[in-house]
């Protein structure tokens, strides 16, 4: 079978190899052969094949002029070369240079040509064809532009081995070295410049986008890692489109349609010039002009789009320019290309005819315009001053793609160097060999560039990386419109590092940016308001998640920034304004010393203590009269003790709450109220006893003697003192700050056991009914003993306030709940020293 192959190529061969491949191109010998693709034209003519007769080529349109100056960056790279001394001294490098028309198949009909040229070389046929024009193999191959051409020219040179170091494809689906094993290039890959163009939209605070991509190898993969950086940052892309500059009319128009009545005023394009101009020519005829485009490198500087019949409404597009460089002498150059003295270029006539817009004489062009074929020019002698020509071929201020033509040379180049110094021992191949410059092939070419290391012109280390890339950086351009010309002039306003740290690799001066070609101010592109401080975003049923309603923030939250995605809660100790857009500290209530309120408890409780005092001090004067005597004086001193503790007791509720204060005051409270009680029932009993005996006896007397009603006393508060005691070793009260109301921080006691809280109150309320059921006993006793009616009294007195304290004390909150049993404490002491002892003067 390979016989066979080799057999029908031969037959195939002939001497006139030289016209493999596309009849128009540039074409120089040398000892060793370079090939090279560039868009000469944006496209080719769309023509319905019906087949009824002989397929005719398709015809290549719309001539390129920057496509011709990265094909003359090519050729001075290598006559550079050829004139340099130190740099592959005695050999010549020659140049086949072919027109790709920016479309798959005019590439591959390019590239059969060198891989033909290669193949019939392998065969050795020397002996068979004695070719005097006999063209050497092709060993590495400049191009082409496009990511999607060079996909498949890439597919193909692969098969063989032969290195492919683009200048212009980015696709970030070309770095998988297992797919595409001899590619290169010069250009960044696009994985870092969607992540760059997500970076920019975040910078301006953008969330509501369009999005159109190339229908190629460029365009999908390119806008396939935008959205997904677009995801991580919660930024919405509102359309998503495909385009092509094939596409018909009605699917430009029906684009235009979705993008007019789109809210999103931010248009991102992952697309060439030449897919890209159907849709901006539309937006031009509608004048659609307050959108802004955030336009790749592929565009970004394109002579095709940056025109000033379009700049009304691609005027402020922010794009991504790659970083220019300089080529010594490449701008003297340009200035000399005349058709007469560049027999070697044949694309130096079909640019010249382009750039005076005229035929010269001899040309092909000329003779299909005789025939009709084409538009009547007048003719030109070849001789024209192209210095006075207006043509994009002579923008040199800013060589960005013509430079990373001149540096994938130079990569050639540098590495045919290596292999010429190689020692042998310290090669790259087997046995660590060299390999022979003169038998050199395109393989060992690629295996030499893999490990390229140098510094080209401007200093810059030139290394492929393990995908066979270039890292480098972007260049943020703003198009404006010039003053002089209205022409498009590209103003640098930033730069994009992909070496530095994520977070610090986008730096853009606002001050230089120009919307829509006279706005300083930036647009808006959000799918819903900015939500004020204040608000927070509120989430729209069947909507993106970039579109939101804006929601007051609830009481005791707040949000100080625009678009907050949430309310913050106040911190405890503080409240949300009325505007909710801050916190301010929440005023601190308990019940105070310097509040009418609580000055006016704190005197009710000194009167008391002053009042009992004094009537303990008339007791104590009158100590020895009969009526003194007859009231039992030892047992009034202790109860007129116990009311001065009970008056005494209701101080500690008033004042801010500490730990100590919580743990003494109900204690204190407690006690006191039953040293109180255990007192009065003493008495009463020992009263009720005496009387209900008709003939008191010694033993009367003895069992109640003045010991035993202070042991019984003694005994009952014993027990009160033991439930303090049990109460504050398992569940001791504490201060507490209860943060439950609005605006205000009540300071309290938090009693840690109600249940022992009301232990506390039910032991008293038991003696004190205890009480009540002996002096209700001792109503019928004698005038002169009407003692045990007051008694009652009181401890009818002391029933209604405690029972009336137990929903009070329940229904209320803050500071209201010690004022509450303040009230308490003070309106059944006074019941008792009023009910007991302020009728001893009427019985006196």
């Amino acid at each position: 079978m390979r016989f066979h192959l080799y057999y029908m190529v031969f037959l195939g061969s002939s001497c006139v190899i030289s016209t493999y491949g596309p009849h128009q191109r540039a074409q120089k010998t040398g000892d060793i052969l370079l090939g090279g693709l560039f868009p000469m034209h944006f496209g080719v003519t769309s023509k319905d094949q019906d087949l009824a007769a002989r397929p005719e080529s398709t015809e290549c349109v719309r001539y390129n002029f920057r496509g011709f100056r990265w094909l003359q960056a090519m050729i001075f790279a290598i006559e550079e070369i050829n004139n340099s001394s130190t740099l592959l001294p005695n050999i010549t490098l020659g140049y086949r240079i072919f027109d790709t028309c920016n479309t798959v198949s005019k590439a591959l009909e390019a590239t059969l040509s060198f891989v033909a040229q290669n193949k019939i070389d392998s065969l050795n046929l020397d002996e068979f064809c004695n070719c005097t024009d006999h063209i050497p193999s092709t060993i590495a191959v400049v191009g082409a532009s496009g990511s999607a051409v060079s996909t498949a020219v890439a597919n193909l040179l692969g098969l063989f081995y032969i290195p492919q170091i683009s200048y212009a494809s980015s696709s970030r689906l070309l770095s998988n070295k297992n797919q595409f094993k001899s590619f290169m290039r010069t250009i960044p890959t696009d994985e870092h410049q969607a992540t760059a163009m997500a970076d920019i939209i975040d910078y301006f605070q953008w969330n509501w986008v369009i999005a159109v991509a190339s229908d190629d190898e460029y365009g999908r993969p390119g806008i396939e890692k935008f959205e997904k950086e677009m995801e991580e940052r919660d930024i919405c892309i509102h359309l998503n489109e495909l385009i092509s500059q094939y596409f018909e009319e009605w699917q430009i128009q029906g684009l235009v349609d979705r993008i007019e009545n789109s809210s999103a005023k931010v248009i991102v394009v992952f697309a060439s010039g030449p897919d890209i101009e159907p849709l901006i020519k539309e937006m031009v005829r509608r004048n659609i002009s307050d959108r802004i485009w955030l336009a790749s490198e592929a565009w970004a500087t394109s002579s095709l789009i940056a025109k000033p019949e379009y700049l009304d409404v691609v005027a402020g597009t922010i794009g991504f320019a790659l970083r220019a460089g300089e080529i010594p002498g490449f701008k003297d150059f340009l200035q000399v290309v005349t058709p007469k003295q560049s027999s070697y270029n044949e694309f130096v006539w079909e640019f010249w005819e382009e750039t005076f817009n005229c035929y010269l004489e001899d040309s092909r062009r000329l003779k299909d315009s005789e025939n009709g074929s084409t538009s009547f020019r007048p003719l030109c002698t070849g001789e024209e001053d192209i210095m006075g020509a207006a043509t994009p071929y002579l923008d040199y201020t800013h060589l960005r793609i013509s430079y990373n033509v001149y540096v994938a040379v130079y990569s050639i180049a540098q590495a045919l160097q290596d292999i010429i110094t190689c020692t042998p021992g310290r090669g790259l191949f087997a046995n660590n060999s060299c390999a022979d410059i003169k038998k050199i092939e395109a393989w060992q070419v690629l295996k030499q560039l893999r490990h390229l290391n140098f510094s080209n012109s401007m200093g810059e280390k030139v290394h492929f990386d393990e995908n066979a890339d270039l890292s480098g950086s972007y260049t943020i351009i703003n198009w404006h419109r010039s003053p002089e010309d209205g022409s498009v002039v590209f103003e640098e306003v930033g730069f994009y590092n992909m070496r530095a740290k994520k977070g610090v690799q986008l730096l853009i001066d606002n001050t230089k940016i120009l919307w829509n070609g006279f706005n300083t101010e930036v647009p808006f592109s959000n799918c819903s308001e900015d939500c004020e401080p204040g608000t927070r975003k509120g989430i729209i049923e069947s909507m993106p998640t970039c579109c939101f309603e804006c929601t007051e923030c609830s009481e005791g939250e707040y949000s100080d920034h625009k678009d907050a995605s949430v309310c913050t809660k106040c911190p405890n100790d503080s409240w949300s304004n009325e505007n909710h857009t801050s916190c301010f500290l929440k005023d601190i209530e308990f019940l105070s010393w310097t509040e009418p309120f609580g000055i006016a408890l704190a005197l009710f409780s000194v009167l008391g203590v002053f009042l009992t005092a004094f009537v303990m001090g008339v007791f104590i004067r009158f100590r020895n009269t009969p009526i003194v005597k007859a009231t039992n004086r030892e047992l009034s001193y202790l109860l007129l003790f116990s009311l001065i503790c009970c008056f005494s007791s209701s101080l500690i509720f008033i004042g801010e709450p500490r730990d100590w204060t919580c743990r003494l005051r109900q204690p204190a409270f407690g006690i006191s109220f039953v040293l109180c009680i255990s007192c009065i029932l003493v008495k009463t009993n020992r009263v009720l006893l005496v009387f209900e005996a008709k003939i008191p006896t010694s033993l009367h007397r003895k069992w109640w003697g003045l010991n035993l009603q202070f042991l019984l006393v003694f005994l009952f508060t014993f027990v009160q003192v033991m439930i303090c005691v049990v109460w504050l070793y398992n569940a001791p009260p504490a201060s507490y700050r209860n943060h439950d109301i609005d605006e205000i921080i009540f300071i309290t006691c938090n009693e840690g056991s109600m249940m022992a809280l009301g232990f506390l109150i039910g032991y008293t309320c038991l003696l004190a009914a205890i009480c009540f059921f002996f002096a209700f006993k001792s109503r019928k006793l004698p005038e002169n003993f009407t003692e045990a009616k007051f008694i009652t009294f009181s401890m009818l007195i002391f029933f209604i306030v405690w029972i009336s304290f137990i929903p009070a004390y329940f229904s209320t909150y803050g500071k209201f709940v010690s004022a509450v049993e303040v009230i308490a404490i003070l309106a059944s002491s006074f019941g008792l020293l009023a009910c007991i002892f302020f009728n001893k003067p009427a019985q006196w």
